[in-house]
């Protein structure tokens, strides 16, 4: 039998939207799409692709640690745009918060997110760092 865990933060911001911030299966956690979001649920960085991505790795940190894991046991994302054009900078910030060999990556672009100034969401499945060994 797998015991399946809600991961929960506090404040959450998502609790308005009734979805969970993501939920642990045994060892893997399920991390649902991180924004630029702060406590209270206001986008920042309107207008500002590198304010919000740095804000959707910070947020997706939190989340991962809640569930004990952390951003190095990321094993799969999803990186979702609204433009393309940001394709490089989302290079270079995953090699700033992935450690080599990166995750597998599934990158899109969309028409829209949750809100048109919405530039970037970014979802995860980690391992719990107690049962992740790299080799």
């Amino acid at each position: 039998m797998m015991i399946i865990t809600p991961i929960k933060i506090t404040p959450d911001p998502y609790e308005k939207f009734h979805l969970s911030q993501g939920y642990k299966a045994g060892h893997l956690l399920f991390i649902s799409g991180q924004t630029a979001v702060d406590e209270t649920g206001q986008l920042i960085g309107l207008n500002d692709f590198d304010a919000q991505a740095e804000k959707d790795f910070s947020n997706l940190k939190i989340v991962l640690e809640a569930g004990n894991s952390s951003l190095k046991n990321v094993i799969k994302v999803t990186i979702i745009l609204t433009d393309m054009s940001n394709f490089d900078k989302i290079v270079a910030l995953r090699k700033k918060y992935f450690l080599a060999p990166y995750p597998a990556d599934t990158i899109m672009e969309v028409s829209s997110l949750f809100s048109p100034d919405a530039l970037i969401e970014i979802e995860a499945i980690a391992v719990e760092d107690q049962a992740a060994q790299r080799v």
